[in-house]
């Protein structure tokens, strides 16, 4: 009779927790090796935004929803550096891993590919929550500002992360190289996330491109934030909150099947 410990043999149970938490602590030491870049430097580009346009709009904005406009932007400000860095997070890992040949190290050990998606975006999750913790104590340091709702803020933050970390992880899959990757980036997040609703009020725009931006998953992600903060929105949340969830089942289930296939993984 075989051996129960041969070789092929899965000695994990149903999930391979040892596996999962120890590519979350990669992933996570990764990004704090080099924290200067990876959560302090998001910090100061948030409060250069913010100065920027408080200064330079601010005063003669008037309100917006309500609310002062540097209130306004706070939590849009808030959300897109949380997206952005989720995405970083997991997209830069998979490229840096298959640029420099040590992706099999990743795909050798007894992870299935759920466990391995699992890893991935917990890692960037926790850099978009670092980062989110310490805007949030600037807005409230130096903004004086709460959180009307801290569940849905908290909801939407970790939605966000997860799906932002699930669409880095597709498109460091997809892409071969650095520029790729860099395109990637410059051509599609970076426009999706600055054409969400971070800086303006939907309801500003012509009919035809709030239709299309109500099409933007990002839209309901800085939308939500926005309600978690302060309490006001440009759609209900719980639409945004069905929107968003939808969206990231979708993108985490992409990425399970090419792990599983190993689409652009293997030779």
């Amino acid at each position: 009779m075989q051996n129960s410990t041969s070789m092929g043999v899965r000695r994990f149970g149903r999930v391979n927790w040892l596996g999962v938490t120890t590519l979350c602590k990669r992933e996570i030491y990764r990004f704090m090796a080099v924290w200067t870049q990876t959560v302090a430097a998001p910090l100061v580009t948030a409060g250069l935004f913010l100065a920027v346009f408080s200064l330079a709009i601010g005063p003669t904005r008037g309100q917006v929803m309500g609310v002062p406009y540097v209130n306004f932007l706070a939590p849009g400000l808030l959300m897109m550096t949380v997206i952005q860095n989720a995405f970083a997070n997991t997209s830069s890992s998979l490229v840096i891993a298959k640029v420099q040949g040590n992706i099999v190290d990743t795909l050798m050990p007894p992870l299935s590919a759920g466990e391995l998606v699992a890893g991935y975006v917990i890692g960037g999750m926790a850099r978009g929550v670092f980062v989110a913790i310490a805007i949030l104590l600037a807005m409230v340091l130096f903004l004086g500002m709460g959180v009307a709702h801290p569940l849905w803020a908290l909801i939407f933050a970790l939605l966000g992360g997860a799906f932002m970390a699930g669409l880095g992880m597709i498109a460091g899959i997809y892409a071969a190289k650095f520029d790729q990757m860099a395109a990637i980036t410059n051509f599609v997040i970076t426009p999706l996330s600055f054409l969400s609703g971070t800086f303006y009020s939907v309801e500003s725009l012509p009919k035809a491109l709030q239709v299309i931006t109500h099409f933007n998953p990002i839209f309901y992600l800085i939308d939500g934030m926005r309600y978690g903060v302060l309490g006001t929105s440009d759609s209900s949340a719980w639409l945004g909150l069905s929107v968003c969830g939808a969206s990231t089942a979708a993108i985490l289930g992409l990425c399970w099947h090419w792990l599983r296939r190993g689409y652009r993984l293997k030779a």
